[in-house]
Parts: C-alpha cells; sequence; structure tokens
C-alpha cells in the first residue's frame, strides 16, 4: 500500500484497547488490499495505546492516533470525521474480528454504486447475529424491521455500527447527536430524507468475548429514539429536508 495515497479511511474508537488494537490491525494488514488509512480516536493520554505506539509503524497502511477532545465513543468518531483524506471512511468496531473482509468489500460497493452510505446488514442472507443480550437483541431487531417496513429507509439494519459513509455525505450534513453510537443512526435517516444512495452488504456479529463492552443501551435510548421517529417522519409525513444541513 502507497501510505501517501489513500483510498478509504478506517474509523477505529478505542478505549484502553491496546493489545486488542494491535492483534486486529495485524490481521487488518494481511487481509485488506485496499490503500487505507487508521484512524485510532481515544478519550484520554493515559490510554493504553501509547504502550504499544511503537508497534504502530509495523503496517503497510498509515496509522494516526486522534485525540477526542471530548469523550465518549459519539464525539471520538466525529472528532475522526474531521481528519478523513479520502472520498469515504468506515467505523469499524475495535472489537470486530469477523468482517475484515469487508473494509474491500463495502468500498469496492461504494465505487461500484457511487453510494453514500453502505450498511454492514446483520438481517439480510449471509449475514448474523449470534449471542446477543436479549433485551438489545429484542430492541435493535424490532426498530429495524420497524424502520424497514414503515418507513422509506432501504435496508434491514439501521443499528450496525460498522458502517461506510461518504464524504459527499458528512460535507452535507451537519451531526447533532452526542452521545452513544446514534450519530449511525442520524446519518442513515439524513441520508434517506436527503434522497442519497444507501445500499447494504451481509455483514456477522457476536457478543464479544474479551474486554466488557461499552455499549449502554438505556443511557443512550432517547438519543436512538429521536432518530427513529425522524425516520418515520420522512416517509410519513413526506419530510423532503434535514432539520440541520452544513
Amino acid at each position: 500500500m502507497n501510505k501517501k495515497n489513500i483510498s478509504l479511511d478506517v474509523i477505529i474508537p478505542i478505549y484502553n484497547e491496546g493489545f486488542q488494537i494491535i492483534k486486529l490491525l495485524r490481521i487488518i494488514n494481511l487481509k485488506v488490499k485496499t490503500n487505507i488509512r487508521i484512524m485510532l480516536c481515544y478519550d484520554k493520554k493515559s490510554d493504553n495505546i501509547f504502550k504499544f505506539k511503537k508497534h504502530l509503524k509495523n503496517f503497510k497502511f498509515k496509522v494516526k492516533l486522534v485525540k477526542n477532545l471530548k469523550s465518549g465513543p459519539c464525539e471520538a468518531i466525529k472528532e475522526g470525521f474531521k481528519n478523513i483524506k479520502s472520498k469515504c471512511v468506515i467505523v469499524y468496531p475495535a472489537d470486530d474480528f469477523l468482517n475484515i473482509k469487508l473494509l474491500d468489500k463495502m468500498y469496492l460497493m461504494f465505487i461500484k454504486n457511487k453510494s453514500d452510505i453502505v450498511v454492514a446488514s446483520r438481517f439480510i442472507k449471509g449475514g448474523t447475529m449470534k449471542g446477543c443480550p436479549l433485551i438489545k437483541s429484542v430492541l435493535v431487531r424490532s426498530a429495524s424491521f420497524s424502520l424497514f417496513t414503515l418507513s422509506s429507509i432501504p435496508v434491514r439494519d439501521a443499528s450496525n455500527g460498522l458502517r461506510l459513509f461518504s464524504k459527499n455525505l458528512l460535507n452535507k450534513v451537519k451531526i447533532e447527536s452526542k452521545l452513544g453510537f446514534a450519530y449511525s443512526l442520524e446519518l442513515l435517516v439524513k441520508c434517506n430524507r436527503l434522497g442519497l444512495k444507501i445500499d447494504e452488504i451481509p455483514a456477522k456479529w457476536e457478543e464479544r468475548t474479551e474486554g466488557k463492552s461499552n455499549f449502554k443501551i438505556f443511557k443512550w435510548l432517547g438519543n436512538y429514539l429521536k432518530w427513529y421517529f425522524y425516520g418515520l417522519e420522512t416517509f410519513w409525513f413526506g419530510k423532503k429536508y434535514p432539520i440541520n444541513l452544513r
């Protein structure tokens, strides 16, 4: 890979996952063919990723450490968005070792279809979701199913954090979300309201077995509901434009 000519930016929000991140980057180094740059977005200078900083130069792609000026995954990802250099970016979970090859596939779909969002979907043929806690599973499945059937959202998985966004979309839309991963649903429903291209590709998901998940479903629920109803409004009330454009 040419570290200067970047085809795809990849944002990975991290929180004291240094050893796991090095393991993930090593597999990406072996399996991904696209010319990528990876941004590791962290909250605090005390993050244990700095214990592994010397190892970040051992890959064929560039790894950039991006300091979150606030705190939490949403703000970390938004800080990463400010630093993208390519025409698209994928937000990739730090604990996902199942979908590494999707980096190439999602990028190729973006190029071929001129997509503004490519959704990694657990709920289409070829996709799976295993080991999910019951309450989380019910909320995720019911929200995704109802948005697909009751709105004009053209994909079956509205909440998966693994997603590609075009720079075109990010330049058009101001992200209002501040907590959790609600920004991803926000961008999906705003992209749909703008009538931009949305595609989906099958993905696998399993509950993490190493470390502790930072997903706080009840704390963040209100933020998700705001954009859930926004998606319904677009269809039922014929709304055409997002609340907040840049």
